[in-house]
């Protein structure tokens, strides 16, 4: 594996030496320890302390009982959401609530309230030299405010409709007496919005009021006027006399009708019986008939007479003959009556038609009138619409004004608030806590006095050991590498010393050198294609090789070509390694996954190149940062040179490796010699494609 350069020897930090130096300055730490905890007991002795109240209220929508917006609470309550609440909070902060409750509680004659009241002699000559601005100059009232906002706390309970109100002061009546008094402002504010309100509504209402009664009053007026015109008067509470008329004759009409029907049915019945002969026993008009009825007792008892002298008497006979001639006249009589009862019948149908007739000729006229009057119930229905309306929308006024009226007194408008919770004057001070600022002040004067320690230990060297890693480098001639090509002690005239070659089996193809540093555990490779972008898709190759053998591979594109991003990234415009070393990312927005394999790429990014390269030297952190995470970082850096290799190969695991694809013998030694000289001792070599080393058979030059 290549080192670092020679020039810049490794050191370890002997953890032991800094303990055993705060050790031996126990007494230093300890007094400086005691000492800070003391200063702090006094300090915090001298400090006034502060107590704090607090004051809760729930918002909420609150009417009278009597109001009829009770009915729908929940409507209300949804009305008071996040926004509601952080409104009454600034209410609650607003300057005319602070004033009054300042007022009300004598704030300005309490120094605590008013410090510039009372100026030091100090202040008063840094005033006169112009030092200091007078505090005097500005009005009273804002240096109040001022102070009064400094110990207020007005905050909503996150979840909730509860407001808390915090204020401190140095006296403890005085914090509770604030925030109550505070609170009784805001909730007197809000009955006397809604006062005001209820005033402006009352005001306005009244004359409205007024104004709408003599509308009523005319529209009203104008109906029964109208009505009057017309002849629209009504019967009842909804017909006039024309539709009542048209009505009754319409009945009548129909009434006469069934009657005339009727007679001309019965008459025909009669008279077809006295056409064919029939008897008329079964006509009910004429066995009503009174005569009829008579004739039919006579003719009875004749019968009966002829049945009876039947049995002794012979048919001529001259009692036969005379009770036969009887019984003749009877039936002629009842026949004679039945023709009386047709003819009333028949009369009946004509005066029924006749009667029928006349009905017909009125239903007639009235309907013309009842079509004319249509006309002109049209006009009086929108009249009474239009007085309908005013009566409606008077009676809603006036219901709206005796609400407001009983809503008069302050009392009967409660406000929109409710407090649950009165501040009571605090027993212990919220600040300062004596015992948290002397552990605290302890603590930390401990720990500056050891890190002030550590760190001088550290600048002087006393703390510092050479590193293992740094002895183990130390040239070792007997290692295999040595014994395959032995560094030269002393350079030929003329020649020129290379490192290492460091590839197995003299194979420098793509596979073999992925092999190579997954069996080291390499964990930084830093690739160098002194051909451009050919080499670059090698250093993508071998990417591409280490993590299609499972293991995690993340190249880094330092390249000016942007070679490696072009053919591994979804796109060119994704952030990479410029944006990370300008800030503008962190180093998880950086990685992005091959499109073509598992192995993860930094791309070159899209943020100037110039402004990022001033941050280079960060790189070696990220790249150790990122080998925790992956098992093989790759830096493709192009066509650079060993210097500029040198600032990003810090750690003492790093490995360079060479990608030659056509380079002759001379250029390659020509850039294993610039490695050597730059501190680099071993580099591998890596040709896609060709197991031959670009120098023969020789693994190293002199």
């Amino acid at each position: 594996m290549s080192g670092a350069p020679s020039n810049q020897p490794d050191a370890d930090i002997d953890l032991g030496r800094l303990v055993k130096a705060v050790w031996d300055r126990k007494a230093l730490v300890a007094g400086l320890t005691a000492g800070a905890a003391v200063l702090a007991f006094v300090v915090t002795g001298l400090i006034d302390p502060l107590y704090k109240a607090e004051t809760r209220v729930l918002i909420e929508t609150r009417e009278p009982v009597y109001s009829s917006d009770q009915a729908q609470p929940s409507s209300d309550a949804a009305l008071l959401d996040e926004r509601a609440v952080t409104s009454q909070v600034e209410i609650l902060r607003s300057t005319d609530l602070v004033k009054q409750a300042a007022r009300e509680l004598d704030l300005s004659s309490r120094s605590e309230f008013d410090p510039a009241a009372d100026i030091s002699a100090l202040g008063n000559i840094l005033i006169t030299l112009g030092l200091k601005k007078d505090p005097l100059l500005v009005p009273a009232d804002e240096r109040i405010l001022k102070e009064f906002y400094k110990k207020l706390d007005v905050y909503a309970v996150p979840g909730s409709r509860v407001i808390g109100v915090e204020f401190s002061s140095e006296d403890p009546e005085l914090s509770a007496a604030v925030s109550n008094a505070l609170v009784d402002a805001y909730l007197a504010f809000q009955s006397g919005a809604k006062l005001e309100n209820n005033t402006d509504a009352s005001a306005w209402l009244e004359p409205e009021i007024a104004r709408l009664r003599e509308k009523v009053r005319e529209s009203e007026e104008k109906v029964a006027k109208y009505r009057a015109e017309k002849g629209l008067l009504l019967v009842n509470q909804q017909d006039t006399i024309a539709a009542k008329q048209l009505s009754d004759i319409s009945t009548e009409l129909s009434r006469v009708r069934g009657e005339r029907a009727d007679a001309e049915a019965r008459a025909q019945s009669v008279r077809n019986a006295l056409e064919s002969g029939q008897s008329v026993d079964a006509i009910s008009d004429v066995l009503d008939s009174p005569v009829v009825q008579r004739l039919r007792e006579s003719e009875g008892g004749v019968r009966a007479q002829i049945a009876d002298l039947s049995t002794t008497l012979l048919d001529n006979h001259p009692r036969m003959k005379g009770l036969r001639a009887q019984l003749q006249d009877i039936e002629a009589q009842i026949v004679s009556e039945t023709r009386k009862v047709l003819a009333s019948l028949e009369s009946n149908a004509r005066i029924g038609k006749i009667r029928e007739a006349e009905l017909v000729a009125q239903l007639n006229a009235l309907k013309a009138g009842s079509a004319r009057e249509g006309e002109e119930t049209v006009e009086l229905r929108s009249l009474e619409r239009e007085a309908a309306a005013q009566r409606d929308l008077l009676e809603t006024y006036l219901s709206r004004y005796r609400e407001a009226a009983s809503r008069s007194e302050p009392k009967a408008l409660p406000a929109d608030a409710r407090v649950i919770s009165r501040a009571v004057p605090a027993s212990e001070s919220y600040f300062p806590k004596t015992g948290a600022i002397i552990i605290v002040s302890a603590l930390a004067t401990f720990l500056l006095t050891a890190i002030g320690i550590m760190l001088a230990e550290l600048l002087s060297g006393r703390a510092l050991r050479p590193s293992s890693s740094a002895i183990a480098r130390q040239p070792d001639h007997s290692s295999s590498n040595a014994a395959q090509a032995p560094a030269p002690t002393a350079p030929e005239s003329g020649a020129v010393l290379l490192p290492f070659i460091a590839n197995d089996a003299e194979d420098f193809t793509v596979e073999a050198v992925a092999d190579q540093l997954i069996g080291e555990r390499v964990p930084v490779a830093i690739c160098v294609s002194p051909e451009g972008d050919e080499g670059s898709a090698s250093s993508v190759m071998l990417a591409r090789t280490v993590a299609g053998d499972g293991r995690q591979a993340l190249i880094i594109d330092l390249t000016g070509s942007a070679c490696p991003t072009e053919l591994m990234a979804e796109s060119m415009r994704l952030p990479g390694l410029t944006d990370l070393m300008c800030g503008e990312i962190a180093i998880a927005d950086s990685i992005h996954p091959d499109r073509l394999s598992p192995a993860h790429i930094i791309p070159r990014g899209n943020a100037n190149a110039r402004r990022a390269m001033r941050a280079l030297d960060r790189l070696p952190m990220i790249i150790d940062a990122l080998t925790e995470a992956y098992d093989l970082v790759i830096v493709e850096c192009g066509a650079a040179d060993a210097g500029a290799v040198a600032r990003i190969a810090r750690s003492e695991e790093s490995e360079i490796v060479l990608s030659i694809l056509r380079a002759g013998e001379e250029l390659v030694s020509k850039f294993l010699a610039d490695f050597h000289e730059h501190g680099f001792e071993n580099v591998l070599l890596m040709t896609p494609g060709s197991p031959l080393s670009p120098l023969g058979t020789r693994t190293s030059a002199a």
